[in-house]
């Protein structure tokens, strides 16, 4: 019996795989812009019956929500102001088991449908798969696998005071970098082991984990695959690690510089296009070299991922990450394995080519860090555009061509034309004001470094 439902039959009466798993409640998830996860928990047979109907519903407002809980203030939004409903619509290809729970209970992630049966523009989700469907028009599939990394602290109840490691089975807290060190990674065994019982109960199509740089900083890679069923991936992940490290008595957290002192948490984004029906790489040329399009893929990823910071560094504190004494790119130049690229091509055999773009931090949205990267290398392809000189030394002795803070990177986002006029003015002008309403908010805060420098001494 499989936890997931056949995609292959998805006409299938879903009523019998909740019954047979005896489900007691169904959670229906949507990504706000944050990536935050928002929706409504239901008994099962009420599910049922809601899908039926199309009756399920949510207030689109969900949608506008800022990462402190509040709203921006804008009296011309009509969607802000009048609040319609949003149709939640299931994608049973995701229905799963969701583990850990005292009652049996699935997930499904759902797409927000306005009232006059399209798509809600500026839902996450459907943002991702326009961008995948401009590249059907042509012919082209995406195909992407990330990797994300995020720490494991103490638990941090006090937010004035700093986050530090946890103690492992050796009852030691990490004080040094242990990258890739096996023996550091087993001491968070029973917690690790947990993750992969949760991962295969909710099918995530995980590849491997390692130990990162940081101290009790961890890394999961996902297998490669459609970019929207990866974001979804991504997406659960976030919550099922949280809910198991609360289990054991640590925090997870995807903040992408949560501690000073040590490298930042990023989502790298492997990335590739083949032809949508022969699956051949058109990154790759017949005799095995790279090819035009692959070029231009890069070359569009030069020219518009700087202007689509806030859509892979969303927060104030993702800014922090992108330091070269971290080991996070600071600019966008591209080289063969050089990790001080932003945009790095791996050494493979041509059909698996591809470039790694290292931008994206781990507080980003899935489905909009996926949809930057991807409209950005479309742009290239279209209008041709045309690559740097590859980079074969040091990345970070080029100028920094990535914003340095939030504001900086919303006014640059503001300004992106080629890509609001394919992801649309009505997306774009909402993820830029919930993020003002966002850096306004941080902006009211008197921060500890002020408090200790100034307070007594000015």
């Amino acid at each position: 019996m499989t936890n997931k439902l056949d995609e292959e039959n998805m006409s299938a009466d879903f009523n019998q795989w909740i019954r047979e798993r005896n489900i007691g409640e169904v959670e229906c998830l949507v990504s706000d812009m944050n990536g935050i996860i928002r929706g409504k928990v239901l008994p099962a047979q009420k599910f049922i019956q809601a899908a039926a109907e199309s009756s399920l519903r949510i207030p689109s407002s969900v949608f506008l929500i800022t990462v402190t809980g509040g709203y921006f203030e804008d009296d011309t939004n009509l969607t802000a102001i009048l609040d319609p409903d949003v149709i939640l619509q299931p994608d049973f290809a995701t229905l799963c088991v969701a583990p850990g729970y005292k009652m049996p209970t699935a997930f499904v992630i759902a797409d927000a449908i306005s009232g006059n049966g399209k798509p809600f523009e500026i839902s996450p989700r459907h943002v991702l798969q326009k961008v995948v469907g401009l590249y059907a028009e042509r012919g082209w599939k995406p195909v992407v696998a990330p990797e994300l990394e995020f720490y494991l602290t103490q638990p941090n109840t006090d937010p004035d005071l700093p986050l530090v490691p946890p103690a492992g089975r050796s009852g030691r807290a990490e004080t040094s970098p242990q990258p890739y060190g096996l023996e550091a990674i087993t001491e968070y065994e029973d917690l690790i082991e947990a993750i992969y019982d949760h991962a295969e109960i909710a099918q995530l199509q995980i590849d491997t984990l390692i130990h990162e740089a940081g101290a009790a900083q961890l890394e999961i890679n996902f297998l490669h695959g459609d970019p929207v069923k990866l974001a979804d991936q991504v997406l659960i992940f976030k919550r099922l690690i949280r809910q198991v490290a609360l289990k054991h008595n640590v925090y997870a957290t995807f903040m992408a510089k949560p501690m000073i002192n040590q490298p930042g948490s990023a989502m790298h984004i492997h990335q590739s296009v083949v032809d949508i029906n022969t699956g051949r790489n058109l990154f790759s040329e017949e005799d095995g070299s790279d090819s035009v399009m692959f070029r231009h893929y890069i070359g569009g990823l030069q020219k518009i991922l700087p202007r689509l910071a806030p859509l892979f560094a969303p927060n104030v504190n993702s800014f922090r990450r992108m330091r070269p004494s971290y080991s996070a790119p600071i600019n966008v130049q591209w080289g063969y394995d050089n990790r001080s690229c932003g945009l790095r091509v791996p050494i493979c055999d041509p059909q698996a080519r591809r470039v790694e773009n290292r931008l994206p931090g781990a507080d980003s949205n899935p489905y909009l860090a996926l949809a930057a990267s991807l409209i950005a290398g479309y742009i290239g392809m279209v209008e041709k555009l045309e690559p740097s000189a590859v980079m074969e030394t040091n990345a970070y002795n080029k100028k920094r061509t990535l914003p340095k803070t939030l504001e900086e990177a919303l006014d640059m986002f503001d300004n992106c034309t080629a890509a609001r006029n394919l992801l649309g003015s009505s997306f774009f002008d909402a993820f830029s004001q919930i993020k003002r309403a966002e850096l306004d908010a941080y902006q009211e805060v008197i921060s500890s470094w002020e408090r200790d420098h100034l307070l007594l001494k000015v």
